[in-house]
Parts: C-alpha cells; sequence; structure tokens
C-alpha cells in the first residue's frame, strides 16, 4: 500500500497510511505514515478499546493536513494492555519454571527448561499429528546449542549445509520459540496465543536468550545481521518488558517525520 500511495498523490488523491515496520516505511518513503509500537496484525491496538482506536485513527487522519514529504510520524502511545480474553483464566495447569539458582547460567537453565517441556511438546505432537518445529533439520537441543554458542563465544558454524550462521540463526530463533510455544499449547484448559507470548518472554529463560542474541546481533558488523537484531529477534509489544528502547532509529539518523 506504500508504493501504491505515491501513484494515488499523483492523481490529486491524498493518502496516509498505518506503518508496523519502521524500517520497510522509511525504504518505501510512502507520502505520509503513522508508525505505531503495536504488535503485528493490530494496527489499532488490542482489540475491544475503541476509544484508544479512535485516537490512533484521529493521529492518522491528522497527518492528511500535512503536505507530502514523506512525512513519518511517530504514534506517542503504546497499546493498552490485552483484553480480559487474553487473560490465563482458561489455563489449568500453567507451565511455571522453578527460579534459577544465582550461580546457575544461561545455557543450563535453557537446557533445564527444554528438558521439561518435553513431554508437553511431545504430548502436543501426538494430538496434532503434525508440527512446525523442524523446519532447520535439527533436534532441539542442537537448536538451543547453536542459539547457545552465538550468544557466548565466536560465531559458530552452521551445521546446515544450505543455510549460513546467519540465516541459520535466524531460523533456529523461531525454531526455539515454537518448541515452547506448541508444548504450552498441550497444557489443560485453553490459552490465547497472547498469553503464550507473555508466558514466554516474561519467564522463560529462553527468552532471555534471545535478549541478549538481539545485542549479539546488533553489536554485528554487518549490518543485515544488525537489522535482523533490532527486528526480529525481540517482538517490538515485548519490548518494555526489558527496557529496549523503541526509537533507536533516532540514534542511528533513521527517517522523522
Amino acid at each position: 500500500m506504500g508504493a501504491l500511495s505515491h501513484y494515488l498523490e499523483q492523481d490529486g488523491i491524498a493518502t496516509a497510511g498505518i506503518s508496523l515496520i519502521r524500517p520497510h516505511t522509511e525504504k518505501i518513503r510512502p507520502p505520509r505514515a503513522l508508525w505505531v509500537p503495536f504488535e503485528l496484525g493490530r494496527p489499532l491496538g488490542v482489540p475491544g478499546d475503541g476509544a484508544f482506536q479512535m485516537r490512533v485513527l484521529r493521529a492518522l487522519l491528522g497527518i492528511l493536513d500535512s503536505p507530502s514529504g514523506p512525512v513519518l510520524q511517530d504514534y506517542p502511545e503504546d497499546a493498552p494492555g490485552a483484553a480480559a480474553a487474553d487473560d490465563a483464566s482458561g489455563w489449568s495447569c500453567p507451565v511455571s519454571f522453578d527460579r534459577p539458582p544465582a550461580e546457575e547460567t544461561l545455557e543450563v537453565q535453557v537446557q533445564r527448561e527444554i528438558l521439561q517441556l518435553r513431554p508437553w511438546y511431545d504430548l502436543a505432537l501426538e494430538r496434532r499429528g503434525r508440527s512446525t518445529f523442524g523446519e532447520a533439520g535439527l533436534t532441539i537441543e542442537q537448536v538451543a546449542d547453536f542459539l547457545l554458542a552465538w550468544a557466548s563465544g565466536p560465531r559458530p558454524d552452521s551445521p546446515h549445509a544450505q543455510l549460513s550462521s546467519p540465516q541459520l540463526l535466524k531460523l533456529a530463533a523461531e525454531e526455539l520459540k515454537v518448541f515452547y510455544l506448541e508444548a504450552v499449547a498441550a497444557q489443560p484448559g485453553s490459552i490465547s496465543g497472547r498469553r503464550a507470548a507473555d508466558w514466554f518472554w516474561g519467564e522463560t529463560a529462553a527468552a532471555r536468550l534471545l535478549v541478549a542474541l538481539r545485542q549479539v546481533c546488533i553489536d554485528a558488523d554487518e549490518p543485515d545481521i544488525r537489522w535482523m537484531g533490532r527486528n526480529l529477534m525481540v517482538p517490538r509489544d515485548q519490548w518494555s518488558r526489558f527496557g529496549i528502547d523503541d526509537r533507536w532509529w533516532k540514534a542511528d539518523g533513521g527517517a522523522k517525520g
């Protein structure tokens, strides 16, 4: 839609669009865009909050008064918390992990979590007869070892014949999340996708591993790896949990509205 807006403007039709991925909008440079720091798929925030959604729409319509720049403005509010339907009320037996000893390494914590989740993942696989885990062709233990190696030392070689180490890093990070989320979905009761994501990012050592990998990628020399760290390792709707500044591009000289 960002590219289409250029053609509409040529015919005298003013346009304004919502951006969920700011770097993409910076490259496309539509005439007017409002970047919102919300979860992907929710350009107006969480469902059911009409007042908040109206504020977003008013902000979007407000930039129609701006001349074609391109203009890229940041919406100043974070989305409010998820609606009541996204809570854990239907989760009969939520997975919880004991607080690890202070001296225990992140590696040991992740390995112990995987061991605890394995029966639940196996149960989920038996029930569904399929899994989205396994695209990398590695076991979950191999996935974790590869990610831990990236986080703790020299960049490891890729054990995948067709993927470079950075390419496998992105896939392995997704594989780790898939394993955890499919395992927790096998718990008794029901759990929404939002609640499962909050559990993963708020309570697991695996999430802390991905946060560490985010910084490793940002510190890399290659621009594509830095971009991957900033945009793919930790979803924006979880940044505040880890104190991540969602205006990092300002310091990098990114486009400004």
